[in-house]
């Protein structure tokens, strides 16, 4: 089966806090994104309200075109160092639910265009496939180049 035909969409989540620069939070979600992608994405933008009351903005964009969400994760793949390959290798069970791969990058790094693994407040990603069996995602993740 072609690996397009095996991925639904992908969908990129970030907060932007009411310390943060609205615009360079933007930047570092879009930067998991190829060059010729990035330029053209708008992300729906949702007010939230923190528990200390707060400003937070939630942004969020959905790609449906299953060609670029290819172009997208072979672009992933191709900025990871072999430490968070290996890293994701390891424990891409806990990363794995029913059809989806959830990937957290670091929103920091990421806007100086260095994509890193991180739970620190990051940028979500999460691939929705059509696949119904893990070993299917795995095998993709791997003829992509996320996992080793």
């Amino acid at each position: 089966m072609s690996p397009k035909t095996l991925i639904r969409n992908i969908e990129i989540r970030v907060f932007s806090h009411a310390t943060e620069d609205v615009d360079k939070v933007l930047i570092s979600a879009k930067n998991l994104f190829p060059v010729e992608i990035k330029e053209n994405l708008t992300f729906k933008k949702t007010q939230l309200t923190g528990y200390y009351k707060n400003p937070i903005i939630l942004y969020k964009i959905q790609l449906n075109d299953k060609i670029l969400c290819l172009e997208t994760l072979k672009f992933i793949s191709d900025q990871l160092n072999l430490s968070d390959k290996e890293n994701l290798t390891y424990n891409i069970k806990n990363h794995l639910d029913k059809k989806n791969l959830y990937l957290r990058f670091d929103k920091q790094l990421a806007f100086v265009s260095l994509l890193r693994f991180s739970t620190k407040d990051p940028i979500h990603l999460k691939v929705h496939f059509e696949t119904r069996t893990t070993r299917e995602i795995i095998d993709l993740a791997k003829e992509l180049g996320l996992i080793l």
